[in-house]
């Protein structure tokens, strides 16, 4: 990983472009796409859609609140490695414009549609090694 005193790592770039649907899980979707393409880097930059079940684990907590009923995705950003899992963040709104966000856990169900845009970096592999500093697996990154 780079810090603000290393250059920075630069990659190429593809757009892979998903449109899940009805009762598709988004996490697992994604996570079987990145593994399916052999994916090791990759960065959400869109995601529009809604879901009837959204399921989140809020920050600082370890358990997992499921949400019932219809919410749009206000955001939903982070990264994804085939063979390193995903860090992943969703906001979504309700019908009176509350919005709630965490991490996105396996479970939600899309409602009508989610249409995701993929940022593939092929010539990076996204990891997760241990932090001393923060004690989590976190975002390393090295050329491929």
């Amino acid at each position: 990983m780079t810090s603000l005193h290393a250059a920075p790592l630069k990659s190429s770039s593809e757009a892979h472009v998903l449109r899940l649907t009805p009762d598709d899980d988004p996490k697992v979707a994604l996570l079987n796409y990145v593994k399916e393409n052999k994916i090791a880097a990759a960065a959400i930059v869109s995601a529009v859609g809604s879901l009837k079940v959204t399921t989140l684990r809020y920050a600082n907590q370890n358990n997992t609140t499921t949400l019932e009923g219809f919410r749009e995705i206000v955001s939903l950003t982070g990264t994804l490695s085939h063979e390193h899992g995903a860090h992943l963040h969703l906001s979504v709104s309700d019908s009176q414009g509350t919005t709630l966000g965490g991490h996105l856990q396996e479970g939600s169900k899309v409602y009508t549609t989610l249409e995701i845009v993929l940022l593939v970096l092929p010539d990076l592999i996204f990891e997760r090694k241990p932090d001393s500093k923060t004690g989590f697996l976190e975002l390393s990154v090295k050329k491929k």
